[in-house]
């Protein structure tokens, strides 16, 4: 297990507002709009589903009850509900709700970590832009990778993940040797970020191929895959001129 706490950011030149804000609207919309994710009838609209994506219209179905085969379990899984907006708008809406407070708290603390970096190096609008566009371009990773692996079609997603994966491919290409402050099994250290985030996306791959559809334990591996890729394709062009110059920090 590698989980990131912090990273160098004595090179910040910036107080990263717009990744401060990115993380503050996530927050706001899990507790205030998603009721702590209790509110199923909102989350179900607003997320992405597959099947809307292909078809571009809205897909509405009724609630229905399954029986866990271990436990007999009853339990009822929502519906999906009628989305207000353009289904395609889903795409961008969904990555700014999550599953629960562990989905919400792990993608804020990448965010946090890595995100100001970005913003550095990219100024606030080119670094809006180049967070929604990964996360777009994540989402419809998911959305092709669902329709080949026909599978999950209609199960809503949602989260951060997409766009800060993106985020991650981006840091990996600027900074890949700067030091990256991690819990390693019970111990701290310090690795290169190509060493951590390069870890992190080998375990992405792995877990996407081994999953039906790109798809395992309620994780969309498609879209991490595709936002992390995106973002390291995409981040010289938000970057600047002067990104092959200065990545080497």
């Amino acid at each position: 297990m590698i989980l990131p706490l912090g990273d160098d950011n004595s090179d910040r030149s910036i107080v990263p507002f717009l990744t401060y804000a990115l993380i503050a609207v996530n927050i706001l919309v899990f507790v205030f709009l998603q009721d702590l994710g209790a509110d199923h009838r909102f989350t179900n609209a607003y997320s992405t589903v597959p099947a809307e994506i292909l078809t571009g219209r809205d897909i509405v179905t009724s609630p229905r009850v399954v029986v866990d085969p271990s436990t007999k379990t009853r339990y009822q899984i929502p519906g999906l509900e009628k989305t207000p907006i353009t289904v395609y708008l889903t795409l961008i809406t969904s990555m700014f709700m999550h599953g629960g407070l562990g989905h919400l708290f792990g993608n804020m603390l990448y965010l946090f970590i890595f995100g100001d970096n970005l913003e550095d190096r990219m100024g606030r609008r080119r670094y809006l832009m180049f967070y929604l566009l990964c996360g777009v371009l994540a989402g419809l990773t998911h959305v092709f990778v669902s329709f080949f692996g026909n599978s999950g079609l209609h199960t809503p997603t949602l989260g951060a993940s997409g766009a800060i994966s993106g985020v991650l491919g981006g840091y990996i290409h600027l900074f890949p040797r700067r030091k990256v402050r991690v819990l390693l099994f019970r111990f701290i250290t310090r690795v290169p970020a190509m060493v951590a985030l390069g870890l992190w996306f080998l375990f992405q791959l792995l877990s996407g191929l081994g999953s039906a559809g790109g798809e395992g334990g309620g994780v969309a591996y498609g879209a991490h895959i595709g936002g992390f890729i995106a973002g390291f394709l995409l981040v010289n062009f938000f970057a600047g001129p002067d990104t092959v110059r200065r990545r080497v920090r």
